[in-house]
């Protein structure tokens, strides 16, 4: 039986409905599908970008705590140096004011008789030399000239040979020198001084740990004392 006109229109009518309804309901199903994923995209970007910014301020949190460690290590040295500065001068000044004392010896002549008898001799024991040229101060040749006779005697006692002492009238030592001899042998190649100043840097250098402790204490972080 054929359809009439209207029961076509109204077939077409109806498909065109269905198509429409399945065009509407694919077109949702795609748009929460992009949705879904745009979301899962966004999600996954947001993440990365909060990774990195994390990772970034971790970074630059390092980077101020490293900075702020330098900056109190040099804080410390510089404390510490300044501390070892005051230390050193203070010692310095110690030992200024000894070579300062140290020309008072010249005052007292008895005193200062027995210190250059004894330089003698160490000299002499030094250069073990028959014959030495001895130089001293301009004004201390007097008093030279007087230990000299008891060096030479103490010098062979304890040795058992004869040396020949001659005081250089020509040549003398610094008159601003605080005191002393020097012994020179073998036309001056060899030659010993025995100045008080050099003695006395002598016995400061080996004093010098000794005196350290007596004025700051003992150093904790120093594990040898030699």
């Amino acid at each position: 039986m054929a359809l009439s006109d209207a029961d076509v229109q109204k077939q077409i009518k109806h498909m065109m409905a269905f198509i429409e309804q399945e065009a509407n309901e694919k077109a949702e199903e795609i748009d929460a599908k992009a949705e879904e994923e745009f979301n899962i995209e966004k999600g996954r970007l947001v993440q990365q970008q909060r990774l990195k910014i994390m990772e970034y301020y971790e970074k630059k949190e390092k980077q101020v705590e490293l900075q702020k460690k330098i900056q109190s290590s040099n804080m410390l040295n510089q404390a510490r140096l300044k501390v070892l500065k005051v230390r050193e001068d203070h010692v310095r000044s110690l030992l200024d004011e000894a070579r300062r004392r140290l020309g008072e010896v010249t005052k007292d002549q008895s005193r200062y008789a027995d210190v250059l008898r004894t330089l003698v001799v160490q000299g002499l024991f030094q250069l073990m030399e028959p014959n030495v040229i001895l130089k001293a101060r301009q004004v201390d040749h007097n008093i030279v000239q007087s230990v000299l006779p008891r060096a030479v005697e103490e010098y062979k006692d304890k040795i058992g040979k004869d040396v020949v002492i001659t005081l250089d009238t020509e040549s003398f030592l610094p008159a601003d020198a605080c005191g002393g001899i020097e012994l020179s042998a073998l036309n001056g190649r060899i030659r010993r001084t025995q100045h008080l100043e050099s003695r006395l840097e002598l016995i400061s250098a080996q004093l010098l740990p000794a005196v350290r402790t007596a004025l700051f204490g003992r150093n904790a972080n120093r594990k040898f004392t030699d």
